[in-house]
């Protein structure tokens, strides 16, 4: 089987892609440096009157009466309860005290 050398293509790509950037940027200022063709303005065309449009007279709307609604009961509330103004303080349990001769249990640290 035939081997080919990778260098061997990788060089001649390498020029063209080279020379390709070189065209690339000359193309380009070149368009920068012309100049466009000058066109001349068209003439505005006239548009026709439009007619004038007459919207028809807005109808009357006839005045109806106000209806009569029957008069509904007014509901009854309930009294507010009344509060005391002053609350009594409630009362908390009492916590129970440890009495002063008791001693920690002793601690050995040993390995």
């Amino acid at each position: 089987m035939a081997k080919i050398d990778v260098s061997l293509l990788m060089f001649p790509m390498l020029l063209i892609c080279l020379t390709n950037c070189n065209t690339v940027r000359v193309e380009a200022r070149h368009i920068l440096e012309t100049s466009l063709p000058e066109v001349p303005e068209l003439p505005k065309p006239e548009l026709p009157p439009l007619p004038k449009v007459e919207l028809p007279p807005f109808p009357e709307i006839p005045n109806l009466p106000k209806p009569e609604f029957p008069e509904l009961p007014k509901p009854e509330l309930p009294p507010f309860p009344h509060l005391p103004d002053v609350l009594p303080k409630p009362t908390l349990p009492t916590i129970p005290t440890l009495p002063k001769d008791i001693t920690p249990p002793e601690t050995t640290n040993t390995p």
